[in-house]
């Protein structure tokens, strides 16, 4: 940003600068959009995906979505590869979908089963096949790698996702859980995925400013530490309650897009719940989440109030005087100005973030692996580490967080 000689503070004359879009941008191509690509990724959940072929949009591709007669989940870019028609007016069967124009039949991984209109079915149609992307479901979710074939890795699991004992549910959501707003958020998807890194903004926002959307523990202003992991950035924020206990609250952002957010409702211990902020394109995006809770409703509860009321309850006017993370975080641009931020020691974690950001693109540009990604089936259950741990005045004491 630049203002005029003389430096009078007024905005006559001021011109903005941009993004950084070689973390913000998406689509083919791009810089992190090709880091993006070398993970599996969350596109719908499972139970949407059916023999009615529907339109999807990740990272900036328009794709067909469909699951075939015998149950298979498939995933076929929807310009048909004889003369363009969309796939979405196709007719879905045991094998895969037949195209609505000539007949063409594709089968999950885009093989051409049938040229109908040809001699013998299609004497040569083993030589073309329509792009296609790899997909495998799990957790409730269906998930898809983009990224070059030879680049695939292994599909993680979670350790809080595995074994879920009797009684308890295992939860998903596509309805942009900790976006608070809409279901599909409307600006870039760094603005929201960044937020995981600035605790500060909870006491100011979600208590002092809009009233108190969580707990009147979340209100207080933490003590913060942030530390490199080896799959992305961590926080650990102390909160001295009732000046004798204590609250330890551990979130994670993972590689290449994962939001480890334990409930802001203080559920106690390792947390129940992970977010992947997956991209639609550069402005819009969904947040897909799991969670493990006796309460099949747990997510559907877990939604900040103001007031008393829903997000989608409110009217502008109460939107105006009572924001959340969305209005504060589209209020940002539809792709946040970066270059007009001025950082400061609270911003720690968002600085951290991006530069880890950036050092992935470099290590994708080289040909190596980003972070987190997994080669060998023996490590793919991943640990997490997130999580609120509450200290009695005696382990307070002890650790140093309170006088004796």
């Amino acid at each position: 940003m630049t203002t005029p000689a003389g430096d009078t503070g007024t905005a006559y004359g001021l011109r903005l600068g941009g993004p950084l879009n070689d973390l913000a941008q998406v689509g083919p191509g791009t810089p992190f959009g090709e880091v993006l690509r070398r993970y599996w990724q969350p596109i719908s959940k499972a139970e949407k995906v059916t023999t009615t072929p529907r339109r999807v949009k990740v990272l900036g591709e328009e794709l067909i979505l469909f699951r075939t007669g015998r149950g298979v989940p498939s995933l076929l870019h929807p310009r048909c590869i004889h003369r363009g028609a969309s796939l979405y007016y196709g007719g879905v069967e045991e094998d895969g979908i037949r195209c609505c124009y000539h007949g063409w039949l594709f089968d999950p991984q885009g093989h051409c089963l049938e040229q109908p209109c040809e001699p013998d079915l299609g004497r040569h149609r083993d030589k073309v096949r329509q792009p296609w992307y790899p997909v495998q479901e799990r957790y409730g979710l269906v998930w898809a790698y983009m990224g070059p074939a030879d680049k695939k890795p292994v599909l993680p699991r979670y350790d809080v996702f595995e074994d879920v004992p009797e009684g308890r549910h295992l939860i998903v959501n596509d309805a942009g859980v900790g976006g608070g707003g809409p279901e599909v958020l409307d600006f870039n998807w760094l603005q929201h995925w960044e937020n995981v890194m600035d605790p500060f903004h909870v006491p100011i926002l979600h208590a002092r400013f809009s009233g108190e959307q969580f707990t009147p523990e979340m209100g207080v202003i933490p003590e913060v530490t942030f530390e490199y992991t080896p799959v992305g950035v961590s926080s650990t924020q102390i909160r001295v309650l009732d000046g004798r206990r204590a609250l330890r609250r551990r979130t994670e952002v993972m590689f290449p897009n994962l939001r480890v957010v334990p409930s802001p409702r203080l559920t106690p211990g390792q947390t129940n719940l992970i977010g992947w902020v997956v991209p639609e394109d550069d402005t819009t995006f969904r947040i897909f989440t799991l969670a493990v809770h006796e309460d099949p409703d747990f997510l559907g509860k877990l939604r900040s109030t103001f007031g008393g009321k829903r997000w989608a309850e409110l009217t502008e006017e109460e939107h105006r005087r009572m924001p959340g993370d969305y209005e504060a975080q589209k209020s940002q641009g539809p792709i946040s100005l970066h270059s007009e931020d001025h950082l400061t020691t609270t911003d720690q974690g968002v600085a951290m973030l991006r530069r880890l950001m950036a050092k992935q693109v470099r290590a994708v540009a080289a040909g190596q692996d980003p972070i987190g990604v997994i080669r060998d089936p023996a490590d793919e259950v991943v640990t997490i580490t997130g999580g609120n741990f509450f200290l009695d005045e005696e382990e307070a004491v002890a650790e140093g967080l309170v006088d004796a």
